[in-house]
This record gives C-alpha cells, structure tokens and sequence, in this order.
C-alpha cells in the first residue's frame, strides 16, 4: 500500500449461500480523494460499503485502511479508527434536536461513566462545553444554525444528510463513505450537500467514497470514478472516460439514456 493510498481493497468476495454479491473485487483509494462508485443495481455497491466498514464479514479477501488490516474487524472500531458511512436513509435520533445529534457522536464520554459523574462533574461538564462548542462550528459549517434546536425527525430528507455528514465531523473522519448522498434529495439540497462535501475535502482534507446513481452529481464531485458490474470493478478513469467506455455504456449506462444526459 503506497503512502498516497487511504485504502486498498484486494480480491474481496462476499458469497450468500452460492451467489456472490461481491467478487473478487480490488480497487484503491487515494489519500484527499472523493472517488465515485456507479453500476446498475445488484452489481455489490452497497455490500461493497457493507464490507469495509464492518457492517458484514467478507468471505475472503483483504480490506487495508491507513496501512492496517481492519478485515472483518466490526464498525465500532472502525468508527475510532476514523472509517465512516452514512446510509441511503439516513440515521438519526429522532427526537433529540440537531445540536443533540451531532453532541452524542464522539465515543467514551465521561458522562457516560456514572462513577466518572459522580466523583468528578467538573471534567463531565467541562467535555459537555468542549462538545458543544464543537458541534455549533459544525452546524455553522453546514448551514444548519436555523435548524439547531428542531427535532431532527421533523427534517427534510436533504437536511438529515447534512445531519449525517456534520456527524462524521464530530469525529474527524479520515474516510468517509457516503451510500446514494443523493437519494430523497430536491436538486437545491443536493448542490448545498455536494458544496459541504467539496468544502471538506479542500479544507479539512476529508477523503470521501460515495455510491451515486445521479451522474450529473457524480461528474461534479468524482475523480475517479470506479464501475462496477456483477461483484467486481469493470472499468476506472475520470467520468467522461466512463461516459466514453463501451463496456459502461452498454452494462450500465446505455446509448439512449446517456445522450439525454448530455443533451440536457
């Protein structure tokens, strides 16, 4: 794994009694990177997803992260490790507000520790202030300084995303996979959450990988873009070298559905 590479993934394979989701599947992703991942549904994105951030064990291959071996190991630790992923429905606390969301992220917090409460308040209190004052630069960041004390299950589908992506902020993520970012979103959220997403990247040197069927999207954010077509990767380059591919365009893209696009 060469110092430009956040993670590598070697000849994966996920099998569910005898179909394989995933098949010997490798690709790299590079250190400040946002590189994009399409194919048609059923073509192992998302179990993909599932495998690297240890929601599933793969089973065979290798998964390297930072130049450690985290295969199969499960995503709470992955999560201190700082390996993210959001969900194409996001994730939230419904009934607890923005700022609340975003304050019960950071793992081991010493109010949790009911012996840590009692005999020492003042550390509580003080990593309470520290939480806080964090979690209002993220939703400043983010736009969301209206909506800091709404209840995040009254959002709007677009807002919970800001939700989850202000969440891996919490953390300070070193990689972040975003699962279809744009599912359930109108176009004006989109284009605020691909602006937050170039904004991370450029200045806080988040490394991201997103699942995305929305091409337009995807040529905005993504260099590269990887593939992928029955469990592997079929082809990598930048979006217009995968517009271009003949393979792309017939597994996934098609001829008609693809000079729409351009023509729009």
């Amino acid at each position: 794994m060469s110092e430009t590479e956040i993670l590598h993934v070697e000849n994966v394979s996920k099998y569910f009694g005898g179909l394989a989701a995933v098949n010997n599947c490798s690709l790299r992703i590079k250190k400040g990177s946002i590189t994009g991942i399409i194919g048609p549904n059923g073509s192992g994105k998302t179990t993909l997803f599932n495998l690297i951030a240890g929601n599933i064990k793969s089973t065979k291959g290798s998964v390297i992260f930072n130049n450690e071996n985290i295969t199969n190991i499960p995503s709470y630790q992955l999560f201190s490790k700082g390996l993210l992923r959001t969900f194409q429905i996001a994730h939230e606390f419904t009934n607890l507000t923005v700022l609340e969301n975003l304050m019960m992220v950071p793992s081991n917090q010493s109010g949790e520790n009911l012996i840590t409460a009692l005999i020492n308040p003042k550390l509580v209190e003080k990593e309470e202030v520290e939480l806080k004052a964090k979690a209002l630069d993220v939703i400043e960041f983010l736009n969301l300084k209206h909506l800091s004390n709404e209840l995040a299950g009254n959002l709007s589908g677009g807002q919970k995303k800001l939700l989850e992506l202000g969440r891996t902020m919490m953390v300070d993520a070193k990689l972040v996979l975003l699962d279809e970012v744009g599912a359930g979103v109108n176009r004006t959220l989109l284009k605020d959450l691909g602006t937050a997403i170039l904004r991370l990247n450029k200045e806080k040197g988040y490394t991201f990988c997103m699942i995305e069927h929305d091409i337009e999207f995807i040529s905005r954010m993504c260099d590269p873009v990887i593939v992928m077509s029955e469990g592997s990767v079929l082809f990598e380059g930048t979006c217009e070298e995968v517009k271009k591919n003949e393979k792309v365009i017939d597994s996934y893209l098609g001829r008609a559905n693809l000079k729409n696009k351009d023509s729009n």
